[in-house]
């Protein structure tokens, strides 16, 4: 399915991934998608995919609703003018779903946390240790990663990869909503989070009520972080 950038109108192709990230979200959801071309980034919706698919050439929506003639007239034959010239350009695709990374122990607690940060928009993988989890890292810019306090035997100050994310480079690790929880946090105490080179610190206690605690978190941390970002990646740091 085809959707045209509002900022530079170049015409960008969703891919099964992005169509299937937007048909599970909720009414009022949104994820952010990035132009190729233009690198400004537009929100879309599941009302977006009705609009898309009436702007599709040959639909009964831009036809005013009027059913099709009973006459078919077959579509002219493709232009192949391009294998003449040998040049081909290809539709871009939107590949730009954010990713988000599930590190946690074989508890309840976890299915809670995938389901909600599916339903947020993302794209969910979870790793069975820390070598598995930093070699993702290397590969995919994850936009957040959750991290349970006992993920890993050696805890999280001895951890391999709380102490990865501790080390990273701030050009990188700027732009991830880098998530802890377990039992020694006091849910959405920002001092805390900070102490522990992480955007937001969550209590077992309180994974039930997840989807409130990221509904309240992610819009704050865009707010304050979003221009930013922007200004920095325009500077190219």
């Amino acid at each position: 399915m085809v959707v045209n950038c509002p900022h530079c109108a170049k015409q960008l192709k969703l891919n099964d991934k992005a169509l299937e990230s937007i048909g599970r979200l909720q009414a009022g959801q949104k994820i952010k998608v990035r132009c190729v071309q233009c690198s400004e980034g537009f929100n879309l919706d599941r009302s977006s995919l009705a609009g898309m698919a009436a702007n599709q050439p040959g639909t009964d929506a831009q036809k005013g609703g009027q059913p099709a003639a009973s006459r078919v007239v077959p579509p002219s034959p493709p232009d192949i003018e391009w294998l003449r010239d040998g040049s081909f350009e290809d539709k871009e695709t939107v590949d730009d779903i954010p990713s988000a990374l599930i590190l946690f122990p074989d508890i309840a607690a976890k299915e809670t946390i995938r389901k909600a940060a599916s339903d947020f928009g993302y794209h969910v993988e979870s790793a069975e240790n820390s070598a598995e989890a930093i070699e993702k890292m290397r590969f995919v810019n994850y936009a957040a990663v959750f991290l349970h306090e006992n993920y890993e035997q050696a805890g999280l100050e001895n951890g391999a990869f709380h102490q990865y994310m501790r080390t990273m480079t701030m050009s990188r690790r700027r732009y991830i909503f880098y998530v802890l929880v377990g039992g020694r946090f006091s849910t959405l105490y920002d001092l805390q989070a900070l102490a522990w080179s992480a955007n937001l610190v969550i209590n077992d206690r309180e994974t039930e009520y997840i989807h409130t605690i990221l509904r309240k978190a992610i819009p704050q941390y865009e707010e304050l972080f979003g221009p930013v970002m922007e200004a920095l990646r325009f500077a190219g740091k």
